[in-house]
């Protein structure tokens, strides 16, 4: 009788106690524009080398290939590409014939965030066997389809939206090779269709009530799925960013969905051309039901997903989890677009190990957004129904008459309070032993290439073509408080300026910390800018590794063309990591011409020979050593 797998238990986050030990006294303020005052070497003296690796590690040069490139010590093995079936259904066709039903059985578009969730086995977590979350953020309906734009459907809009969404696939190690175990019970697609519940204050909301479900509870579908985070009791949450383009808006489009981004011409999807709830002229909520942080338990394949309205409605990029010192759930999360806010939420409760339904955490706390000074402080900001700030209050007479409206038009919300603008908050990690969290702002602007400003360059802000990271460590290291100092980790660009020296890049995206202490950090220059210009010199988009003891950075991976590094996790053992390759050969049009799909890339079919062809294809790569070490020690 074979034995069934068992989810793995909470997952085995720092105590606060600990990081207490590990950082005190490390963190010195620093300005916006300023390195560190204090060299991140000093980590070195209080919790040790971040792990062995990094010294064996020799850097990758810049490429331009269309092909996965990584150092001769380790191997890449494609798990899990567009079309590839998650269980016992169809594989995808080389010429995008597959009809919507099937690519609702298949593997989405644009892989992005993702993690691994290991069962259990005789009460320890199984390196070798788990489930796989990966998010599919979009679709590039040149590619979707055999003849792309032309004759756009019904047909084409569901499959547009069944290639949206989350796939949770059972994977496992056999020697040294992983494979996608089919069929497999565990098994599911989440796509723009799939119904999910609403929790929190926005749940039964005038402004989320729709003629299909009076009552605002079942939301249908999720879209745009952009980063992730893991909860303390081992779920998933997936992100919900630029939903505004899914939508059409009126010709007179009100403020709250104007600070969102929709208007008359948004809709670049066309789904409302054949779905009428896109159409916000027939459904004018609709677009309110998105925009949300989304929990799903990859272990209950029955349950639907939740969307977690305490956390507002913004274009989430991530939300990364970790633990108050009082046992509260904290909540990190970016706005991805130029001059957004960084957002936290705590909740009210604590959480337990073994506690029933913990997701319940997530329904009630507070909603803070931040604001950093130039002298290396920072200020949580509490968006609260009552809140009263120097440049208006969260009351009726400016608008909001209960706490469903601050989440809902939390941008408006933020804005009163007197919120940071920042260049693009995307991933957000904490570091495993010390508590401190680091955020990638990717950029706040785009030139073209004969140098002149574009037209959304008109902003004040000086010109931030590379991005940075920055990183700040909560008052009393306890991830709870309302205050926080910061600083500079790095200034991106040819030449790096900050606390990090080594192997140049642009434009940092993804950011994880194996548990080992090293940060991953992972980029997305614009298929406009790849390889010329001011952006040559970095070549392909890229994945890197810095030590922060000894404040160094190497380039790890090197991806093909045109395609954005994202997504990234390990098996719990370091043996492997998972790591996204998202749109390889993308249009600088986001629209690839389907007569020619394969003019910009052919990965993977190109570098791998059992991939199905035909036209680029987002992946899961696993990548191992080759002597069958760890990866990560």
């Amino acid at each position: 009788m074979s034995i069934q797998p068992t989810p793995s238990p909470a997952l085995d986050l720092p105590t606060p106690q600990r990081r207490r030990l590990l950082t005190a006294g490390l963190f010195a303020g620093g300005s916006l524009l300023a390195g560190s005052s204090v060299p991140l070497a000093a980590l070195a003296a209080e919790v040790g080398r971040a792990g062995g690796f990094f010294a064996q590690l020799d850097s990758l040069p810049p490429g331009s290939a269309d092909e996965v490139s990584i150092g001769d010590a380790y191997q890449v093995q494609l798990l899990f590409a567009w079309g590839d079936p998650i269980s016992d259904g169809p594989q995808g066709r080389a010429d995008a014939s597959d009809d919507a039903a099937a690519q609702a059985q298949q593997a989405g578009m644009h892989h992005d965030g993702m993690h691994f969730f290991p069962f259990t086995k005789t009460g320890q977590r199984d390196p070798t066997h788990g489930l796989l979350c990966v998010n599919h953020e979009y679709t590039d309906d040149g590619l979707l389809h055999r003849d792309g734009l032309l004759n756009w459907s019904a047909d084409k809009v569901a499959k547009s939206k069944a290639a949206h969404g989350v796939s949770v696939i059972e994977i496992r190690r056999d020697g040294t090779r992983w494979q996608v175990v089919r069929p497999s019970p565990w098994a599911r697609r989440i796509t723009a269709d799939t119904p999910c519940q609403l929790s929190g204050p926005a749940r039964a909301h005038p402004a989320m009530l729709t003629a299909a479900d009076r009552w605002g509870q079942t939301v249908h579908g999720t879209l745009n799925n952009c980063a992730m985070g893991v909860t303390p009791w081992g779920t998933y949450l997936t992100c919900e960013e630029n939903f505004n383009t899914y939508f059409k808006g009126s010709q007179t489009p009100q403020r709250s969905q104007q600070r969102y981004g929709i208007h008359a011409q948004s809709g670049r999807y066309r789904w409302h051309e054949f779905d009428p709830r896109f159409d916000l002229e027939q459904h004018p909520n609709e677009a309110n039901r998105f925009g949300w942080v989304v929990e799903i338990d990859p272990f209950k394949p029955a349950a639907a997903p939740i969307k977690h309205t305490a956390l507002g409605r913004f274009k989430h990029e991530g939300a990364t989890c970790t633990l108050a010192a009082d046992g509260r759930v904290v909540v990190y999360m970016g706005d991805d677009e130029r001059f957004e806010y960084i957002y936290k939420f705590v909740s009210h409760g604590r959480y337990l190990p073994g506690m029933d339904n913990p997701g319940q955490l997530l329904t009630d706390g507070t909603l803070y957004v931040a604001r950093f000074d130039r002298q290396g402080k920072g200020e949580w900001l509490a968006l609260r129904y009552g809140e009263k700030y120097a440049k208006g209050a969260l009351t009726a007479d400016y608008g909001f008459a209960n706490q469903g409206d601050v989440v809902i038009r939390c941008r408006e919300a933020a804005d009163l309070a007197g919120a940071t603008p920042m260049d693009r908050p995307e991933w957000i990690a904490v570091h495993p032993q010390t508590g401190e969290a680091f955020v990638t702002l990717t950029n706040n602007s785009q030139r073209s290439q004969d140098g002149k400003p574009s037209a959304d360059e008109a902003n004040p802000r000086p010109n931030n073509r590379f991005g940075h990271i920055i990183r700040w460590r909560e008052q009393r290291q306890d991830a709870a408080a309302n205050r926080f100092t910061w600083q500079v980790l790095s200034l991106a660009g040819e030449t790096l300026h900050g606390e990090l020296d080594g192997d140049a890049f642009a434009n940092p995206d993804g950011l994880w910390f194996d548990p080992q202490g090293h940060l991953w950090i992972q980029t997305d220059i614009s298929s406009s800018s790849l390889n010329k210009g001011a952006f040559t010199p970095f070549g392909n988009n890229q994945m890197l590794v810095a030590d922060l003891a000894q404040g160094r950075v190497h380039r790890f991976l090197s991806g093909p063309r045109h395609c954005e590094l994202t997504g990234i996790s390990s098996s719990p053992d370091g043996h492997t990591l998972f790591v996204n390759i998202q749109h390889p050969g993308e249009s600088p049009s986001e629209r690839s011409d389907p007569t020619q799909p394969t003019a910009i890339s052919a990965w993977p079919a190109n570098q791998f020979p059992d991939a199905v062809g035909g036209r680029p294809r987002s992946a899961t790569l696993a990548i191992t050593r080759r002597d069958g070490q760890p990866l990560i020690f």
